[in-house]
């Protein structure tokens, strides 16, 4: 993993810091379709449902 970073440290916290945030915007990008598409369901339509 070393040679991927260049001239970086690999204990560096801003790498630490980017690095977290990025995966923090993923998860949000990854969760916000269904979440989006499971809000605009009935609640009573999906209660009779299940």
């Amino acid at each position: 993993m070393t040679g991927l970073l260049f001239h970086v440290q690999a204990t560096d916290p801003t790498t630490f810091a980017l690095m977290a945030l990025v995966l923090v915007l993923i998860a949000v990008a990854a969760c916000l379709p269904p979440a989006r598409r499971a809000s605009a369901v009935d609640p009573r339509v999906a209660l009779r449902a299940s």
